[in-house]
């Protein structure tokens, strides 16, 4: 039960039903994106609800293009290619999106014209210079404060270069390709651990040439975007049906299913970590939308068992850690490293997420890139606080589910970033 800002949580003795999930967030974000800068209307259904999206349109809207919501979830965007791009009068606010100031950031380099990105609070103390260094190396003149937003740049001619993140990241890789639409020559990507592709299966769906191989993403330069033909329809997030697919792995006598979900290989790394703590998961692919597969999920409690994840297997799971940590913590055991990415997220993830599990009762020991849950013991449940980041307030309502007593969220109204009706929906598979 929500009460203002605040989550009541009763324990629950399984959850069981059928759903849908909200839009997928990283998937709206580059519709929105490439629509903008395309020549005719792209139609959009199923976006995403959240602020984050919002401040996407909100920020293309100051850019002069013409977005217009034709009912829940329904966007409709009449663009005119890169002259249909005028300067803003007044910095565009990304709120507390990373994606919209880092995708943005990309984009704009190219512009000739000068833009500042801000943010919220938040937003303005995540590092950019893993996104600044690649778009300066192309040509583009970018100010900040102390290599953190606001970010000023002073767009204009771009050189294609070949990157090499020193860091796995989906957001910069994109800028980077975004960049170099504008470039002269290609540009290419060549990641240390491969990141999500949704960039790359969205780019032909608006006409845009790129290439995949063993050696990187090649973009060529001087490329015009075209509308999408027909609407997209955006697939569920796997984000958020990684919730309840934890917390169905988690209470005995659980099954849920999810419907219309994204079913990207790169998503589903939550499903084999939950395979691996004894969980029965069946994904079903029943079709696809602008190269991206989309099916179900179903998810039945089948045990509880240890389960490790590395390095190597952190990018395909990185937004799902919290809650898998909060699925270890009601039996079995999880031990993550390789995961110091989670530090630089709406919170410092990884401190605050081992603060409120302890403060639920939750055996969990810190490590500078990771942590380790012993769900050995129950939880006892009690009073948390969200720390602003939304993935946690969905981490911290699967333990209180489980919880031996009652558990309250403070700050839970931030899931509204990317899950609006959570609460709802929560309330629904534990009736």
């Amino acid at each position: 039960m929500v009460q203002g800002h605040t989550l009541e949580i009763q324990p629950a003795s399984r959850v069981a039903g059928t759903l849908r999930v909200p839009g997928d967030k990283s998937i709206s974000h580059r519709y929105v994106l490439l629509g903008s800068i395309a020549q005719g209307t792209t139609v959009i259904t199923n976006l995403a609800p959240g602020a984050d999206v919002a401040s996407t349109i909100g920020c293309f809207r100051a850019l002069g293009v013409s977005l217009e919501m034709s009912g829940p979830g329904a966007l409709r965007i009449s663009g005119r290619g890169w002259p249909g791009l005028a300067a803003s009068a007044v910095p565009l606010d990304a709120g507390n999106s990373g994606t919209t100031i880092r995708l943005l950031a990309g984009l704009l380099a190219g512009r000739p014209w000068q833009t500042t990105l801000t943010g919220d609070a938040s937003l303005s103390g995540r590092p950019m210079a893993r996104v600044i260094e690649p778009l300066a190396a192309m040509g583009a003149q970018i100010t900040t404060n102390g290599s953190r937003a606001p970010l000023t740049i002073s767009g204009g001619p771009l050189n294609a270069i070949r990157w090499h993140p020193p860091v796995p990241s989906a957001q910069v890789k994109s800028a980077v390709m975004l960049a170099g639409l504008s470039a002269t020559g290609v540009t290419t990507v060549e990641e240390m651990l491969p990141t999500r592709d949704h960039s790359e299966r969205a780019f032909p769906a608006f006409g845009l040439e790129v290439r995949v191989d063993e050696y990187g993403i090649h973009v060529p330069g001087g490329q015009e975007a075209r509308a999408a033909n027909g609407p997209l329809t955006v697939p569920g997030d796997p984000s958020s049906a990684a919730v309840w697919a934890a917390v169905a792995a988690a209470l005995p006598g659980s099954d849920v299913d999810i419907h219309d979900v994204l079913l990207n290989p790169r998503r589903l790394g939550f499903v084999h970590a939950l395979r691996a703590t004894g969980a029965d998961v069946i994904v079903s692919v029943t079709g696809e939308t602008a190269g991206e597969p989309v099916g179900t999920v179903r998810v039945r409690h089948g045990g509880h068992g240890a389960s490790t994840i590395a390095a190597e297997a952190v990018p395909d799971l990185i937004d799902e850690l919290p809650v898998l940590a909060a699925r270890a913590a009601l039996g079995g055991s999880l031990d993550v490293s390789g995961a110091a990415e989670l530090r630089v997220k709406e919170s410092d993830r990884i401190s605050a997420l081992v603060k409120g599990l302890r403060a639920l009762g939750v055996d969990v020991d810190e490590r500078p890139d990771g942590f380790v849950v012993d769900g050995r013991r129950r939880p006892a449940g009690g009073v948390v606080d969200a720390a602003g980041d939304h993935r946690l307030v969905m981490a911290f309502s699967i333990v209180g589910l489980g919880a031996t007593g009652p558990t309250t969220v403070h700050g839970a109204h931030v899931v509204s970033v990317s899950y609006p009706d959570f609460a709802r929906d929560l309330s629904a598979l534990t009736a």
